[in-house]
This record gives C-alpha cells, structure tokens and sequence, in this order.
C-alpha cells in the first residue's frame, strides 16, 4: 500500500508540474462510485477565490485514475479549444474572467458550474480563443 500512495504522490506531482499549478491551486478529488473511482481534478484561483473543475476521469483505483489524467494533460489538454468566460457571482459588482480549455461550449459550463448552483452566477460571455 505504501508503494501504491507513493506512486500516486509522484503521478500527482507530475500533473501538478506539468500544469504549473501548486498545492494551493490544485485539489485531486477522488470518490468511489459503482465499484469504480472517479477523479475530478479542480483549480482554485487565489484571485477571486473559486473553484473550478479542470477534468475528470474514471479507474478502477486512485492510481489508475490519476495514471489516466496524467495521460489527459501530457496528450490531450493542450489540444482541446481555449475559451474565455466573463462572469459575476449574484450580489458582488466585480466581473471577473475565467479560462478553460474544452471540447465545446457545454463543456465549458460543465467545468464552470461544477458543484455550484447555477443561479449564484452570471455569464455575461463565453468565446472561443483563436488558436494560436
């Protein structure tokens, strides 16, 4: 077991490295769920104090989930499209901008309302990058 949570501690690091997030900014979320463990990696920005959901994988253990989210960012991540969302929490006057990379605008959302209730927030924009 030791050798299994240290394995997982290095996939992590390595994730954590290759995104340039740290600890404070970086919170691997794993639950059980139907004989699998799903893994939802978050972000947290320091800036206006929220979280968002940046992938989610399943496995059949914590290390085969965080193995294949590795998989994620070292192939996958930089290829899916850059967007931008302007948004305000209700009750608060400072609009704020996220970023987000996705496979499309529901994706996108997805990632934005993770665990949030959808009417605390406003959009007031989501578009696509131009791809550099």
């Amino acid at each position: 077991m030791v050798d299994n949570n240290h394995n997982l501690r290095e996939v992590e690091a390595k994730i954590s490295d290759i995104l340039g997030l740290g600890k404070d900014h970086l919170v691997f979320s794993y639950k059980a769920v139907n004989d699998v463990t799903q893994l939802d990696i978050i972000t947290f920005n320091p800036r206006h104090h929220q979280s968002f959901l940046f992938h989610s994988v399943k496995g059949l253990d914590k290390l085969e989930a965080a193995s294949k989210l590795l998989e994620y960012v070292q192939l996958h991540y930089q290829k899916e499209d850059s967007y931008t969302l302007q948004w305000i929490k209700i009750g608060e006057q400072n609009l704020h901008t996220s970023y987000f990379r996705a496979k499309n605008i529901y994706q996108v959302l997805d990632k934005f309302y993770f665990e949030r209730d959808v009417n605390s927030y406003r959009i007031y924009s989501i578009s696509l990058n131009p791809m550099s």
